[in-house]
């Protein structure tokens, strides 16, 4: 498949949703680059996005995953977000005016399971009190928002899921090809 236009391909959701995986097998089924907003800001502060929240806090961290996005100048790239980006109104709207914004949707209790392992060390943007409950039901109403396709998760691999939104994006005349 061939994309046609010039449009990024950006991909919001909560941890766990499968954005950088997705992404990946997305910009390969298009023949894309592909870019991670949390590697550009681990190669860029040359840390782990955990090590950034521990030193200098959540709204350091925020400020630097804003400027991240903002500083994107790119076209026909697959991008996987943070998915904490929905918080920067500047960052969405900079996102929005260069590609299609997919909000990967996965319900709470596959996040949780998906998050059960390892969510310490994950560079999760939260305050030490919030629960993974806690920080779905903050963010889904802000992917509700910015999102111009739901791509609904619900007992789909990755694949199938790279494959709902290239027919999508076949039916928005974006792609040709098989």
């Amino acid at each position: 498949m061939k994309a046609m236009d010039d449009r990024n391909l950006i991909l919001i959701g909560m941890p766990g949703a499968g954005k950088s995986t997705v992404g990946r097998l997305l910009a390969q089924s298009l023949s894309l680059p592909f870019l991670d907003t949390d590697q550009l800001m681990e190669e860029r502060w040359a840390c782990s996005l955990q090590e950034i929240i521990d030193s200098e806090g959540l709204e350091s961290f925020r400020l630097k995953e804003e400027e991240t996005v903002l500083s994107l100048d790119v076209s026909s790239h697959v991008i996987s977000t943070g998915g904490s980006v929905v918080y920067y109104p500047r960052a969405m709207g900079h996102l929005r005016d260069r590609g299609w914004i997919l909000w990967l949707d996965l319900p709470l209790d596959e996040l949780e399971k998906r998050l059960a392992h390892g969510v310490e060390n994950r560079g999760l943007v939260r305050t030490p009190d919030q629960s993974i409950a806690d920080l779905y039901q903050q963010r889904k109403p802000l992917y509700e928002r910015y999102a111009q396709i739901r791509v609904d998760g619900v007992g789909k691999t990755d694949l199938q899921l790279v494959q709902e939104i290239l027919k999508f994006l076949h039916q928005q005349g974006s792609i040709h090809g098989h």
